[in-house]
């Protein structure tokens, strides 16, 4: 690792299935690395109040984890069409407005 690396460890934690007799998963647990802070940001898309609270935190930690498995894999057909979308996306989403202070 050249550069330096925040380290993260993500547990999905299967609670409920959507149905009573459907068995719950075993929790999944995966570590990445990130060059930002990712808990930053997700508390900054949060903080932005374009969302509920929990849908910020989705799609500021989903769009990271897209991030970089797009970043890792940027020669692979299947990202093609994806990678100039998602960096469109993301471009908007840095541009949301900030609460204004009240």
């Amino acid at each position: 690792m050249s550069k330096r690396q925040h380290r993260y460890r993500i547990t999905l934690e299967h609670v409920a299935a959507s149905m009573p007799e459907q068995p719950l998963h075993e929790p999944l647990s995966l570590d990445f690395t990130n060059h930002d802070d990712v808990s930053a940001i997700v508390q900054r898309v949060q903080n932005a109040q374009f969302l509920p609270h929990e849908q910020a935190a989705e799609l500021a930690l989903g769009a990271k984890l897209l991030g970089n498995v797009l970043l890792a894999n940027r020669d692979n057909p299947l990202f093609a069409e994806l990678g100039q979308a998602f960096a469109d996306f993301v471009k908007k989403l840095k541009a949301q407005p900030r609460p204004t202070a009240e």
